[in-house]
């Protein structure tokens, strides 16, 4: 684990890292003839995308006319990438795909502009089963539980009752 590992606070998390600004500015710089085109909706994107995690998942949202809003618990979580193009990894960044099995190949959320990914996507393995853990170690109990007990109680009193 390295120091970044170490002191990485997955809560603290909030917004992306500012560098994603410039690496937003070296794509649309890319596209000369497009500049303004492609870059006010990727300044607007980074100025609104907000992520949080808690203990029950992950909460994302972007956007300024058409907002948008992901949420998204632990125990949905498939698969976890993490992606870094030879630019995002010369800057340091990467995204952090989420899948779900929502039949979809498209990844569910993506977490751009994170510069601790490996802890990230260690953090969220860990919660990941975590939640699995959770649930495979106390079932939930239900109404049918509880009439399945009865009966068998029942079941017993009526066997004592006829010795």
């Amino acid at each position: 684990m390295t120091d970044l590992q170490a002191g990485f606070d997955p809560f603290a998390l909030k917004r992306p890292a500012p560098i994603l600004l410039r690496y937003y500015l070296v794509v649309a710089l890319s596209a000369t003839v497009a500049f303004p085109a492609v870059f006010l909706p990727l300044y607007f994107r980074y100025h609104t995308l907000r992520f949080r995690f808690d203990d029950e998942g992950i909460s994302l949202s972007w956007g300024i006319l058409f907002r948008r809003e992901i949420q998204l618990t632990y125990r949905r979580i498939q698969d976890i990438h993490v992606t870094r193009n030879l630019l995002q990894r010369w800057m340091g960044l990467a995204t952090v795909e989420i899948q779900t099995a929502s039949g979809n190949a498209a990844a569910t959320m993506k977490i751009e502009g994170v510069l601790a990914a490996d802890a990230l996507r260690d953090f969220l393995y860990s919660q990941m089963r975590g939640a699995r853990h959770d649930e495979a170690a106390e079932p939930p109990h239900t109404l049918a539980d509880e009439a399945l007990t009865l009966l068998r109680e029942i079941r017993d009193e009526i066997r004592t009752v006829r010795q």
